[in-house]
């Protein structure tokens, strides 16, 4: 079986332009350094909500995901769960919770092309985002937000998508937990200079943010996890 090179992208918030960039540096990147290695793309959540064009976003997700040949990722975010619970209930405080967190621009997105709401197609490849992604082999989570390592895998989906505790962001808290010696990859909380956190204490485990506040001024940040090298990053 080939090697894999894994392309993680953080969180892209209606940057659609941005979005395409950055697939494409991605595939000239890829071609250019790692040619006849398998290629797997993992998008960690937040397609959605406060950034011009959150509906292709999503198109150019579903479309990538219908090229042969990539193994695509894409997980759920937070803004997907405000999104989808504004959508498919009858709730107005879950409505007004959403267009109070950038839900106003995704419906923009909508009504740009004549749309009144959220298209059934995209809700449902919405209600089909995973929540976590988890590589056994090389002891890598993917995740939107991060982990409790204390109950970790043992813990609602909430935690995925929502937390910020210390117990997750201090790496040294993980030691004696399950996932000691593992590294975690994830956005959710935008880094305060624009470029990716990567938290590493030896042998007890590494944390990588790569939410770099595209939708504020920031990059839209992807990290390059191949075989045997060193972290890399591409941005957009």
């Amino acid at each position: 079986m080939s090697e894999t090179v894994t392309y993680v992208v953080g969180d892209v918030h209606g940057e659609a332009n941005r979005l395409s960039r950055l697939h494409g540096l991605i595939f000239a990147y890829h071609q250019n350094t790692h040619p006849g290695l398998a290629i797997r793309i993992v998008h960690l959540g937040d397609y959605v909500d406060r950034g011009p064009d959150s509906a292709q976003v999503i198109d150019l997700l579903m479309a990538l995901e219908a090229q042969p040949g990539i193994c695509v990722i894409s997980l759920a975010g937070n803004h997907e769960a405000l999104l989808l619970a504004a959508v498919q209930s009858n709730s107005v405080s879950a409505y007004r919770t959403w267009l109070g967190n950038g839900g106003d621009q995704t419906l923009n997105s909508y009504r740009n092309r004549g749309l009144s709401s959220v298209p059934p197609a995209h809700v449902d490849w919405l209600s089909d985002r995973p929540r976590i992604h988890v590589d056994p082999t090389e002891r890598r989570i993917f995740v939107h937000a991060g982990i409790d390592p204390n109950t970790y895998p043992a813990e609602d989906d909430s935690i995925y998508l929502w937390t910020r505790s210390d117990r997750f962001f201090h790496v040294e808290n993980w030691h004696g937990t399950i996932v000691e010696g593992w590294t975690i990859i994830h956005g959710h909380t935008p880094t305060m200079d624009g470029y990716p956190e990567d938290e590493c204490e030896d042998g007890i485990g590494r944390r990588i943010n790569l939410d770099t506040g595209a939708v504020y001024g920031g990059r839209l940040t992807c990290a390059v996890l191949a075989p045997g090298r060193e972290i890399k990053y591409i941005y957009s």
